[in-house]
């Protein structure tokens, strides 16, 4: 976006209009409106002056913004092992996110690692099979459809009890598988 039409943008954003903004930094109207039309220049000063009427500095004005990725597909997975099952990763490094959100796959009778304590949360939903949600002190049957939600200071594992595989929809907050 050139400079002229990224100040039209803010302009219109706050609603001032050529002749406000003009006035507010003691320039024409018509300066303005060759700012944005991009056939003119402003000095360094000049645009600190616009950009501060405008509610922004030199430094966010030419801050590039960086596309957040929204969607992720099967391609930007990646897999590793946990216990004798696999965790598939489904948001790449979300590791600089508060969640971070993995499917765990455990083959019949498979268990997963054990989760040693940490300030957290976990929340799990059985997509497929049943498992025991195993802690120091409790073991608890968990369906397919149904979820569980744990305090991380609780260490824990989960163990396939089904006759076949299972999948579990696992996320932690904050991030640290």
């Amino acid at each position: 976006m050139e400079i002229g039409e990224k100040i039209k943008s803010l302009r219109l954003t706050i609603g001032l209009t050529q002749e406000e903004l003009a006035a507010r930094c003691e320039l024409t109207k018509g300066y303005i409106s060759q700012l944005e039309n991009n056939i003119c220049s402003p000095s360094i000063a000049t645009l600190s002056d616009i950009l501060s009427v405008l509610g922004t500095d030199l430094a966010s004005f030419f801050t590039v913004m960086k596309s957040e990725k929204i969607v992720f597909a099967k391609s930007d997975f990646f897999e590793s092992a946990n216990g004798n099952g696999l965790n598939t990763w489904l948001i790449p490094n979300s590791q600089k996110n508060e969640m971070e959100p993995i499917i765990l796959t455990l083959p019949e009778g498979g268990l997963s690692d054990t989760r040693y304590p940490f300030e957290g949360e976990e929340f799990g939903y059985i997509l497929e099979g049943k498992i025991n949600l195993v802690t120091l002190h409790n073991t608890y049957i968990v369906k397919k459809g149904e979820a569980f939600y744990i305090n991380g200071s609780m260490e824990h594992r989960i163990v396939n009890i089904g006759n076949a595989r299972c999948r579990v929809l696992w996320i932690t907050t904050p991030s640290n598988f």
